[in-house]
Order: C-alpha cells, then sequence, then structure tokens
C-alpha cells in the first residue's frame, strides 16, 4: 500500500479553529456571545449552493 504526505490536514485545521474559537468564547458572556455570532453571519463570504 502506497502512502502520500498530506498537503492539508482537514482534521488538524479543524481542531485548531475549535479551540481558538472556544478560548475566545470562554472570556465572553452569554450577550457577547451572541452578538459576536450575528454580526459574523454578516460578515461571512462563504455561501452555501443550492
Amino acid at each position: 500500500m502506497k502512502t502520500t504526505e498530506k498537503q492539508f490536514d482537514a482534521v488538524n485545521f479543524m481542531r485548531q479553529q475549535r479551540n481558538k474559537l472556544s478560548e475566545k468564547l470562554s472570556k465572553m458572556t452569554k450577550a457577547e456571545i451572541l452578538e459576536y455570532f450575528k454580526n459574523r453571519e454578516k460578515k461571512t463570504t462563504i455561501k452555501p449552493s443550492n
């Protein structure tokens, strides 16, 4: 079986992003978290495809 070196590790990337977000949210109140996600939704550039 031939193995190749990964150029992008999606699982590792997702874990890093989750950890960064968890750290950021842990310092916020519930109201601040809700506001963060409301503002984040407006800034998101990725649109779902139909």
